[in-house]
């Protein structure tokens, strides 16, 4: 870890060893030392059970962040800086200067900031350590260490409007839509399913704007989110000089100032208004507000704001940072200020004297280089044109000898040029790959007198007025709310849409413009300050390709390359800069460590796509089509109370009288399922008596554990229907559960009869591997004996395979093939053997009539849900579908080393009994054919073809047949 942090180097020392141990579902040291409430949401938010069944989870970076300000908060519990680097870095409070920065007052609270790259989604580290703190809170209300109130503090209007997106939801006709807030949306990686009615309610009844801070009334909490122009005491967001260094404390301006201190301005055409006078009056409301809560935490986004002004030697805090330490002083160690920011550091000095002087409080380090390793963000190409080369190194506008702008420079028009021919390349071959993928093009002025001569030099260059949005922001950077609002809608849509293609601003676009299709960017602003550098290319870094493994294939190939000084031989995920000589130096360290490239003129030949192609359905491909059955419920239809006989169920493996004599006695109790991650609670003992609140409430977690696992499973496709003949006990019958679980518990689990509350013997049913059995038990029988629904109580829908119009084929990877619905069929580029071999056999056996390899991401009808051996849902897909004159043959290839593998054999069973279901049918819903499910093991593989047997003959031998089952086959 890099030296300039020694708190995110001491909290790593500490912290990383235990993180393998989290993921694999064990009980490192760092799960006793937190809340039994925290211990379950680091479970589910990083054990690697839970993070298979999710289509999203926190990378390394985020996952880093979260765990230090955890680990910094309750296991190191320092109330101060001071206090943090005493515990984990003490050696350098020794470095010059340290030890007097971290004793400052501004530092005597719990204070952490984490340095996170552009595009690494710190809003959703921002959104995790909310529900941490909220969840604590409501858990344990007297621990002072958390808190329900939460201030959320952005830099200016773009920022504001994401908080409010991520926690309030989208505008929709006027009204927020909380559906589409980040939170609800991502519901599964965020929240634990017991917890979610909780925060809901939570954040739909408590979050406060600006407007409303110590107006509107909230019960259990607040989440105000402003921007820092209330704590600075001033309402107009136009308060920041032309060159973007934002100090709102440093020059303050005298109207502004007037119209802060005074509830009426006189003079004015609107200054008698009771509205106006009851605003202005209240203005200094927010701040005693927030300065009588008893406690708070405030989150700072883009905190690289909060810095100090220096002049004349003499350091001044900003306006609004002032207000933060009024804000905590009354509240001591209960005031928690976490900031986030990709450049947490402030510009000393000039010339080769220039440096920067790092926040003392940065508790992780996850930089650029850091997230472009990882591929979390595109890669980065500089675009070096022999044209632009050729020019002077002066790319400012032309001027008059007032200085007023008068025209584009030649070098302007040629880097503007260099970036339009750069994104219709992309434009036209990204269409061909998707056609919903849109490229943009983001052009970065001087300032706002370059901006219309910009789009007039775009339109007459070929682009339509609708092609270009110009976000003017005046002189300071800022747009008024009145001139924002027409303008916000149209340009966070830009990704779902093909216009506008360019998009040109001068500063206000700089941060919290979070896009995923910015590909080009021309900055035509020469400004030499490193973090307008750094923020401006990092409006292009968020993905725009994520989770196809052909192009992240091609994607970590581009990596390569660039590592070892090549261009790339593809663009997926490639963000251009049009090389402007402010870059040279900031570009210089990432080339030096092969993290960014250059390409010249000759890149313009590349194919974006690289060897990439998009494969279409052939000419008479009806003859090779497959239509899939998906069984359907009727909306309609009653639902029918379901039957299971828990004394029939498998007894636990560990006897009760061991299981006592091994727990032992003692005064509390806290339990945690490691495998689920579900916290049972944490139980005060009276007289050895377990409350039949806390039993009721063991059932409670454990019924919200299996139908959880039972219903995490709807694939996309079945989702599109109204009604899906899937686990309908989810819902309706949890009572019925709880009472299986409580008659399983006391009549079959130990084999004998058992009763919780008899001495203490409730505190067995705490252990892990109890918890576990008892879930799996449940979870298992309940999905084996719903899949076994009559089709006759089912309708079904037909999907075609051919619906999937178009898939990827890397040309460098795949065979061409006659009896399937596209000419072509991709192989993988590594250990792609058996599947070549098994596409060469069954195309040369005349009995197969039609084939087709199952594309993982595209062909959803043929997902299939199972539970792991763990007890927790997912889904895999099958390799192949294979039909004869009078067979269809569903069909996974595996490596011999797999085929012995639990959950090998629990996606045969799942995809067995799919299969059977669909024998079922009548004949014409499945094709007039029977349908099997085949496993093939590699050398199955190789033997049987190099003794000349037939593929179809070795499908039929090989099908998997299930054995008599006697005992209960139907659920109903």
């Amino acid at each position: 870890m890099n030296a300039l942090f020694p708190l995110a180097a001491g909290l790593s020392a500490q912290v990383d060893p235990q993180v393998e141990d989290l993921i694999a579902g064990l009980e490192p040291e760092l799960l006793g030392q937190v809340t039994a409430t925290t211990a379950e949401l680091l479970r589910f938010w990083f054990q690697q059970d839970y993070c298979d069944v999710r289509d999203l989870n926190f990378h390394e970076g985020q996952r880093r962040a979260i765990l230090h300000v955890i680990y910094a908060h309750e296991v190191v519990g320092a109330k101060t800086l001071g206090e943090l680097y005493q515990a984990v870095a003490p050696n350098a409070m020794l470095d010059g200067g340290v030890l007097g920065e971290v004793t400052r007052d501004r530092h005597q609270h719990p204070k952490y900031a984490a340095k996170m790259a552009t595009g690494t989604g710190k809003t959703w580290v921002l959104n995790a350590l909310l529900v941490w703190q909220y969840l604590n809170k409501k858990a344990t209300p007297d621990d002072e260490r958390f808190t329900s109130n939460f201030l959320l503090v952005a830099p200016g209007l773009i920022v504001y409007d994401r908080l409010l997106d991520s926690f309030q939801g989208k505008t929709i006709d006027g009204i927020r839509d909380f559906t589409t807030s980040d939170i609800h949306r991502q519901q599964a990686l965020f929240i634990p399913d017991n917890y979610r009615q909780s925060i809901f309610g939570f954040l739909q009844s408590s979050v406060v704007t600006k407007t409303d801070i110590g107006r509107k009334v909230t019960g259990g909490g607040m989440v105000a989110i402003t921007n820092w122009h209330l704590l600075a005491g001033v309402e107009d967001p136009n308060f920041l000089d032309e060159d973007g260094v934002e100090a709102p404390g440093s020059d303050i301006d005298g109207k502004a100032a007037v119209e802060s201190l005074f509830p009426l301005t006189p003079g004015t055409s609107k200054g008698n208004s009771l509205d106006v006078l009851d605003r202005r009056f209240a203005r200094g409301g927010p701040l005693q507000f927030l300065v009588d809560l008893p406690d708070l935490m405030v989150l700072n986004d883009e905190a690289h704001h909060i810095h100090e002004v220096r002049s004349a030697g003499e350091v001044t805090d900003v306006e609004w940072q002032k207000s933060l330490l009024e804000i905590a002083a009354p509240k001591g160690h209960r005031f928690i200020q976490v900031d986030f920011s990709a450049t947490p550091y402030n510009e000393v000095g000039s010339g080769k004297k220039k440096g920067r002087q790092y926040f003392p409080h940065i508790v992780v380090d996850f930089d650029l280089t850091s997230a472009m390793k990882a591929g979390l963000v595109k890669a980065l190409a500089l675009d070096k044109r022999k044209e632009v080369a050729a020019l002077p190194l002066d790319f400012r506008s032309e001027r008059d000898d007032a200085g007023n702008v008068v025209g584009l420079s030649q070098g302007q028009r040629v880097m503007l040029q260099a970036g339009l021919t750069k994104l219709r390349i992309l434009e036209e071959q990204f269409a061909k790959t998707d056609p919903d993928k849109h490229p943009k093009l983001l052009v970065i002025c001087e300032d706002t007198n370059v901006t219309p001569l910009v789009e007039d030099f775009l339109v007459e260059t070929g682009m339509g007025a609708d092609d270009v949005l110009r976000v003017d922001s005046g002189k300071k950077a800022e747009l008024a709310a009145k001139d924002w609002e027409p303008i916000r809608e149209r340009l966070f849509d830009v990704d779902r849409h093909s216009t506008p293609r360019a998009i040109v601003s001068v500063l206000m676009l700089r941060e919290g413009f979070d896009v995923s299709n910015i590909c080009v960017i021309v900055p035509l602003r020469s400004s030499q300050a490193s973090i307008l550098l750094e923020q401006t290319v990092g409006r292009g870094l968020r993905l725009m390709w994520r989770g196809d493994e052909t192009i992240d294939e091609l994607k970590q190939e581009t990596r390569e390359r660039i590592a070892n000084g090549q261009e790339p031989n593809n663009y997926f995920d490639v963000l251009f800069v049009v090389e402007h000589p402010a870059f040279e130096e900031f570009y210089k360290d990432l080339i030096a460590e092969g993290l960014a490239g250059t390409v010249g003129d000759d890149a313009d030949e590349t194919n974006p796509r690289g060897d990439l192609e998009s494969v279409d359905l052939k000419p008479g491909y009806q003859a090779f089509d497959f239509e899939i059955p998906v069984i359907l419920r009727d909306a309609d239809e009653e639902l029918k109370a379901p039957s299971l006989d828990p004394m029939v169920l498998p007894p636990s493996k560990y006897p009760i009288d061991f299981l006592i004599r091994q727990i032992g006695k003692g005064d509390q109790f806290a339990s945690h399922d490691q495998q689920s991650g579900t916290q049972y609670g944490d139980y005060r003992v009276e007289g050895g008596i377990l409350t039949a609140t806390g039993y009721n409430d063991y059932l409670s977690r454990m019924t919200n554990r299996i139908t959880h696992a039972l219903g995490a499973n709807i694939t996309k496709s079945a989702a599109k229907f109204k009604e899906v003949s899937q686990f309908p006990i989810l819902q309706a019958h949890r009572p019925l559960l709880v009472g299986w679980l409580d008659a399983y518990i006391r009549g079959r689990l130990f084999g004998k009869e058992f009763d919780p509350h008899q001495d203490e013997n409730w505190r067995v049913l705490m252990v892990d591997d109890v918890a576990q059995h008892v879930a799996g038990v449940f979870a298992t029988r309940l999905t084996e004996l719903q899949e076994s629904v009559k089709a006759s109580e089912a309708k079904v829908r037909h999907i075609l395979l051919s619906e999937v119009k178009t898939i990827p084929v890397r040309s460098t990877s795949f065979l061409e093939v006659r009896k399937c619905i596209y000419p072509k069929l991709p192989i993988p580029t590594y250990k792609g053997g058996l599947e070549r071999r098994f596409v060469q056999w069954v195309e040369k056996d005349t009995k197969v009539e039609a084939f087709c390899k199952i594309h993982e991401h595209r062909h959803h009808v043929m997902r299939r849900p199972y539970l792991k051996a763990d007890g927790m849902p997912a889904q895999y897909s099958p390799d192949f579908i294979v039909r004869t004159g009078d067979a269809i043959y569903v069909v996974e290839t595996k490596a011999q080393s797999a085929l012995s593998d639990e959950n090998v054999r629990r996606k045969e069973r799942a995809a067995l009994t799919w299969v059977e279901q669909i024998n079922t049918l009548e004949p014409h819903h499945r094709m007039d054919v029977s349908w099997s499910y085949v496993l093939l093991g590699e050398e199955f593989v190789k033997s049987w073809e190099s003794k000349g047997m037939r593929a179809s003959e070795a499908l039929e031998m090989a099908r998997l047949r299930r054995p008599d089952d006697p005992g209960q086959t139907t659920i109903f």
